[in-house]
């Protein structure tokens, strides 16, 4: 039995003009740091007439304004960073002041090489009757394959049909601040890394559940005041401070739209990339809301499973992942406890989709297969494409699946409402493939997904196309479900 998709005609492509203003030094670019040159730059700008000024200041508001709410702010802000080249006997006017921001800045495109693998999750407003607004995030790729996390909003009504809004038109990125650390993670970090056990210990035991970057910073000052009588105090102190580099608070302006908002890399760990968020809408027992999102982070070398917490999408928690399940990619949480647990979807033998269970979200000590690659089209591995969604004959999880030509379709799987662990039932064929026009793409061959919605029996399926584009599809629940074979 095949089912039935519905194309609703939304295909999202990448917006070369959305750009965020960074602060640049030449000399050390991203890709190819070397030494300052900001001194020769400084005194270029310093040299030139009050006209040539003028003139090039016109230029960049004209050409970079439209494109920023407040760019004027930017140019001051970075302009602030290299002041202290600047002689305090030369008095500047304010138009070389901006100038000398511009030539410290640079426009960074968010989606500049693609824009793909959407999560979807409903909105913490929901204003309409008849209808389920939803936030959809998306990840954007940028000169030097960096990635970052941007999102859309949107609804889906009763009868099936699903608006995307269109977003605000000045991107931004949040202020961070320093992260709260809890000391589970810091702990189980430390055992699986076999490092210096005396050292951490002696970190740990005198620091609360949940600590700050301070408190931290005073333990470490105790242990190095004792380095005579401990070993590898240094290679400890590095790697705690390593650790709680990867945690931070993420705050956007509470006058920008949601669909504006872009959590750009932070930490050392990220530095190359958020990639394929899962977001889920997670509720407690005693109905208490949190909106998780897992993702990978990338440092140019290495991967890490992190989580991202928000209430509201305007303030954002981050945090690194323990345990041998949260190792790779594509971890996904379930939308609520079971029994008295959490659950997540894994791949941590990096083939089979596997399900963890854990009284720490951030901690996922091991896992179980569930599903192992069987048929054609997913001989090279498996994977889940989001968190899964509650009916009330299972755990639906929609699956993607890797083929020859390394092609990437999507299928799903029923897991047992009380035991996660037991997969009950599965699709044998693909419920989507790359087919025509959409085989082509920044990464041919592949459709994916890190998750999707249901309103009602309608479930909304927002999908890369080639890591290129995002369209938007439907289908029956209820059809879907009587589409899959019992195992």
């Amino acid at each position: 039995m095949t089912v039935a998709l519905s194309d609703t005609g939304i295909l999202l492509r990448a917006d070369t003009n959305r750009v965020l203003a960074r602060f640049f030094v030449p000399g050390r670019e991203d890709l190819a740091p070397g030494a300052s040159r900001a001194g020769g730059v400084v005194e270029r700008v310093l040299a030139l007439g009050e006209d040539q000024v003028e003139r090039a200041l016109e230029l960049v508001l004209q050409k970079a304004g439209p494109h920023h709410r407040c760019l004027g702010e930017v140019l001051r802000a970075h302009a602030s960073n290299v002041i202290s080249r600047v002689d305090p006997a030369v008095e500047l006017t304010d138009a070389r002041l901006l100038l000398l921001g511009a030539t410290f800045t640079r426009e960074d495109s968010l989606e500049g090489a693609a824009l793909c693998n959407p999560s979807i999750v409903p909105h913490p407003d929901q204003p309409h009757e008849g209808a389920t607004d939803f936030v959809l995030s998306v990840r954007g790729i940028g000169e030097g394959h960096r990635s970052s996390i941007g999102f859309r909003t949107g609804t889906v009504r009763d009868d099936g049909s699903v608006t995307l809004h269109a977003p605000g038109p000045y991107p931004e990125t949040a202020v961070e601040h320093a992260g709260v650390h809890r000391r589970s993670v810091f702990l189980a970090q430390f055992t699986e890394r076999e490092n210096e056990p005396e050292n951490i210990e002696f970190i740990l035991e005198g620091l609360d559940d949940m600590f700050d970057d301070e408190q931290l910073e005073d333990r470490i000052s105790l242990l190095k005041a004792d380095d005579v009588s401990r070993s590898n105090t240094l290679a400890t102190v590095r790697d705690v401070r390593s650790l709680a580099s990867s945690g931070y608070r993420a705050e956007f302006s509470a006058d920008s739209e949601l669909s504006e908002r872009v959590l750009w890399p932070h930490s050392p760990a990220e530095s190359h990339g958020l990639e394929d968020a899962r977001f889920v809408r997670f509720v407690e027992d005693n109905g208490k809301v949190t909106y998780y999102a897992t993702y990978t982070a990338f440092d140019g070398l290495h991967i890490q499973q992190h989580m991202l917490d928000t209430k509201d999408f305007r303030t954002f928690r981050s945090a690194p992942m323990t345990g041998a399940a949260a190792v790779g990619k594509g971890l996904a949480m379930f939308p609520r406890r079971v029994h008295g647990r959490f659950f997540a979807l894994t791949r941590s033998d990096r083939e089979s989709n596997e399900v963890a269970s854990s009284d720490d979200p951030r901690h996922w000590p091991d896992s179980q297969s569930v599903q192992i690659p069987e048929r054609s089209w997913e001989m090279v591995q498996l994977g889940n494409c989001g968190s899964p969604i509650e009916t009330d004959l299972g755990w639906l999880v929609l699956t993607h699946g890797v083929g020859p030509m390394r092609t990437y379709s999507l299928g799903a799987i029923l897991l047992d409402l009380d035991d996660p662990t037991r997969m009950i039932a599965r699709t044998d064929e693909p419920i989507l493939s790359p087919e025509g026009d959409r085989t082509g793409g920044y990464v041919p061959n592949v459709v994916y997904t890190c998750g999707s919605m249901a309103h009602g029996d309608t479930l909304v399926l927002p999908y890369g196309i080639g890591d290129q584009a995002i369209a938007v599809a439907t289908l029956s629940i209820s059809e879907l479900l009587r589409a899959m074979r019992r195992v």
